[in-house]
């Protein structure tokens, strides 16, 4: 639909969408960087959107059964940024906007979960947003098969792009939206065939309608300037028994006289004569950033309109008895449940008593048999690895279209589509997710890792096979490096616990996390029991203790983590045995011993005595701060673990041949005391 038919057949939806338009105009020239085209062209959708069919209130976005609105194309974040403020959004006020992409603002270049209410989730990196989507709507499925539909019921919408069905994660997250048949996730696409470096067919050829519909969704068309044809659309995408995806027609940078349907309108801004071009164009009278009253008020009134939903939403939430509303407040909150803590002190001292020889990925699973019982809001999975990741138990049954109270998914081999739509599940609120697959493929789902750990969301990674003790599989998948990323990321915690009771502290601390991912690396080989004295405290909380001090003189500390904590305990009965006292430092998580006093630092490591780092894993991995640093010196530091990519042979072979033994950690000892 042309500019002047929609100005005289829809004049006032032309108007509310021409108040977007304006403002992503004005605010990317301010900013003198930015995407002004893509807001420009999906107005029209936007607008129908939230005026027919999207289920908010304005004035109290964090209403529990609100309906879901992911922009997935986050570089058009002022479409977001707009919507918010039009329709009276407490956290977006018109300096805001104006201050977008400045330095405090809640107007970064892409959405921030956090910044603002109403942003959903952080997007900008291509295809997470609509792959966020996903676990937003299972979550949705699996707190109505819970809490009941008078209690929750919406849907969860999304705007992609181009660019999000061209990056790989999104054939991941369609694909598993499909087979959920997840009936409430609508995606509009952002059908306008312009990139950043031109028009789609440069890179791409792929049919996307028939895409979407061999993955199990349901697929409309319309015209995306048309207010007709897509509330059409839309109305028809809900009552599908699929998630559907509409293919909105549109035109980048809609209205501009040289840059509609350019890579031009993409990313920078119109420029002064074209904006007072494009102007003229729309009808816009008005200087920068002014927006007519009765445009805002009609906005306004679309932001309020939600308000009885949520009265009516109130009043059914009463009827619940106030147990239930209890148990719904409190997973809405992400807070743990309070038997939590008993549960896991009873298996440690268990642990500590019988004192068992497992893997730690066996012991991940005796600690999930323990807490999915008490907390019903965990949903775990993994990406085809169940057996090897130990990640399911008995109680959970299979998350599915025939059972929605079912709390196990199975992924399929989508490391990445998995990750991002635990991200969705634990933004969505309500559900603790886990999920599983093989430490080296932590390289497969870095990107939602990455924005875990960037937006506070305490999602749980369950990364078994961690080191060369997985054996003959080889070096494809013998993680080295992978620590370090991982201790790398701000605002992440990664645990590679040496036995069953420290992993049991470790799950106790992830699923406690309000604002902190957790990374558990964990061992595809049996070890041994190394806390055999029950302790009521959680000492992984620490990040690292003494394990074993040194019955003589001090003069020798072993720092190690996981399986290799056992050859530092084997070391030190050798090193004692000949008269050099020798310290055992078990370190779970460095972030967390970083995170200590530094009068607790000194106590575990003090100035003095030559310190060896053992970790089946590349030094890169945060050692030296803790051999060099806090007290140590290079001239009194080794470190025994691997210098390169790892090989194919039995585990026992693999340790001996890298030497990482009891053996060479008495020889680095012995030569850095001289």
């Amino acid at each position: 639909m042309d500019i002047s038919t929609l100005r005289s057949d829809h004049l006032d939806h032309w108007n509310k969408a021409c108040a977007i338009r304006a403002l992503a105009i004005d605010a990317v020239q301010a900013a003198n960087s930015g995407h002004p085209g893509m807001p420009m062209g999906m107005a029209d959708v936007a607008t129908v959107l939230f005026e027919k069919h999207l289920k908010f209130d304005a004035k109290n976005p964090n209403w529990a059964d609100r309906d879901r609105f992911i922009l997935s194309a986050g570089h058009g974040s002022m479409l977001l940024y707009a919507l918010l403020h039009l329709t009276g959004s407490p956290d977006m006020s018109l300096d805001q906007i104006k201050n977008f992409r400045q330095w405090g603002s809640k107007t970064a270049g892409h959405p921030e979960y956090g910044h603002a209410m109403g942003i959903e989730t952080t997007t900008g990196p291509l295809g997470q947003g609509i792959s966020n989507a996903v676990g937003f709507a299972m979550a949705e499925e699996a707190l109505r098969a819970r809490f009941g539909k008078k209690v929750v019921d919406h849907y969860t919408y999304v705007i992609a792009g181009d660019g999000c069905l061209m990056e790989g994660i999104s054939h991941e997250a369609i694909g598993l939206a499909g087979m959920q048949k997840l009936s409430k996730l609508i995606v509009l696409w952002d059908d306008n065939d312009i990139s950043i470096d031109g028009k789609i067919s440069l890179s791409d050829v792929t049919d996307q309608k028939k895409r979407f519909q061999a993955a199990g969704w349901q697929v409309l068309s319309c015209d995306g300037h048309d207010p007709e044809a897509i509330d059409q659309a839309l109305t028809a995408a809900k009552k599908s028994k699929k998630p559907t995806m509409i293919a909105c027609k549109t035109h980048i940078g809609f209205g501009s006289p040289k840059k509609q349907d350019t890579s031009g309108a993409h990313g920078s801004p119109l420029g002064p004569d074209e904006i007072a071009a494009t102007r003229e164009v729309y009808g816009w009278p008005y200087g920068d950033f002014e927006i007519p009253a009765e445009i805002k008020q009609a906005w306004e009134a679309i932001g309020s309109r939600g308000a009885a939903d949520r009265a009516e939403w109130e009043a059914r939430f009463a009827t619940l008895s106030e147990s239930r509303q209890k148990e719904f407040n409190r997973v809405m909150a992400g807070e743990a449940p309070k038997k939590l803590s008993a549960a896991i002190k009873a298996l440690k001292k268990q642990i500590s008593e019988t004192a068992p020889k497992v893997a730690t990925r066996k012991s991940s699973e005796m600690v999930l048999e323990v807490v999915n019982p008490i907390m019903p809001e965990t949903i775990g999975g993994s990406a085809d690895l169940t057996g090897s990741n130990n990640t399911k138990t008995a109680d959970l049954g299979i998350f599915g279209p025939e059972n929605r109270k079912g709390r196990y998914v199975h992924f399929g081999i989508r490391e990445h589509g998995m990750a991002a739509a635990m991200n969705g599940m634990a933004l969505h609120g309500g559900i603790r997710p886990y999920g599983g697959t093989f430490m080296c493929f932590t390289d497969y789902a870095r990107g939602a890792m990455r924005l875990s750990a960037l937006m506070g969301t305490p999602a749980v990674y369950v990364m078994t096979h961690d080191s060369i003790g997985l054996g003959e599989d080889g070096p494809t998948h013998q993680p080295v490096e992978h620590l370090a990323i991982c201790r790398a990321t701000p605002n992440s915690w990664t645990f590679r616990p040496a036995d069953t009771v420290e992993t049991a502290e470790a799950w106790e601390l992830a699923l406690t996390s309000q604002k902190t991912p957790s990374v558990l690396a964990l061992s595809r080989q049996g070890l041994p029991t190394v806390r055999t004295e029950h302790k009521l405290k959680n000492l992984t909380a620490q990040g690292a203790y003494v394990l074993a001090d040194s019955t003589l003189k001090r003069q020798a500390i072993l720092i190690a983590t996981g399986s290799e904590v056992e050859i530092a305990m084997k070391a030190r009965e050798i090193l004692e045995g000949e008269g050099i006292g020798t310290r055992v430092v078990s370190m779970p998580c460095m972030e967390l011993f970083a995170a200590q006093d530094e009068s607790y630092r000194r106590k575990v490591l003090p100035a003095g005595p030559v310190r060896v780092g053992i970790e089946a894993a590349v030094r890169d991995g945060g050692w030296d701060r803790w051999l060099l640093g806090e007290r140590g010196k290079e001239a009194k530091a080794a470190f025994v673990g691997m210098e390169g990519f790892g090989a194919s042979a039995p585990a026992e072979t693999l340790y001996k041949e890298f030497g990482i033994t009891a053996e060479d950690v008495v020889k680095k000892v012995k030569a850095l005391i001289g």
